[in-house]
């Protein structure tokens, strides 16, 4: 019996050099692409998106081998390295662009999505209502290179060590079984 072929999962939780890193990290995931989703732009540029005007959100695409990984530890991840309770907006980012979506590509995708937004409501994870918006993945648009492996890249980088470096290192110690070695 052979298992199941790899899967795609994308999400936007604010800026994708912070999310990148995060999934980049875990055991079971092949590839990260940071680029745009959501939107009514073809072939949009960072500058574009950065004005909210294209209807894009900051998004990775995710490659994972749903033998080692499943989409639902993905989901988790992602709920835990975010707030999914405030709209447009993560931290100092403010707009669209900095939505938090889950851009879904099955309907079993779309289902636990659901279930996991309705567990952590009825659990009151979060103080807010979660605000996360659940859509099916249209077109996505890989960044501009820069923005591929932005932390691997650019640890040094001053938004790296303010603002991703304290969040990677929290959600090392959260996620320390599902991490590569």
């Amino acid at each position: 019996m052979t298992g199941k072929e790899k899967a795609k999962a994308t999400f936007g939780g604010g800026c994708f050099w912070c999310t990148e890193a995060f999934f980049d990290a875990l055991e079971g995931v092949e590839k990260v692409e940071s680029g745009y989703s959501g939107g009514h732009t073809d072939n949009p540029s960072y500058k574009e998106i950065c004005t909210g005007l294209t209807g894009h959100a900051e998004v990775v695409q995710i490659t994972y081998d749903p033998n080692v990984i499943e989409f639902v530890d993905l989901l988790e991840v992602f709920f835990a390295t975010h707030d999914p309770t405030t709209l447009n907006r993560q931290g100092g980012d403010v707009g669209t662009q900095y939505r938090s979506v889950v851009f879904y590509h099955s309907q079993e995708q779309k289902e636990t999505t659901e279930m996991v937004i309705e567990t952590l409501e009825k659990e009151k994870v979060f103080n807010n209502p979660v605000v996360t918006e659940v859509s099916a993945i249209g077109k996505f648009y890989e960044a501009e290179n820069y923005h591929q492996d932005y932390f691997a890249n650019n640890p040094k980088q001053p938004y790296c060590n303010v603002v991703i470096n304290p969040k990677l290192k929290k959600f090392r110690k959260m996620f320390a079984e599902k991490l590569k070695d």
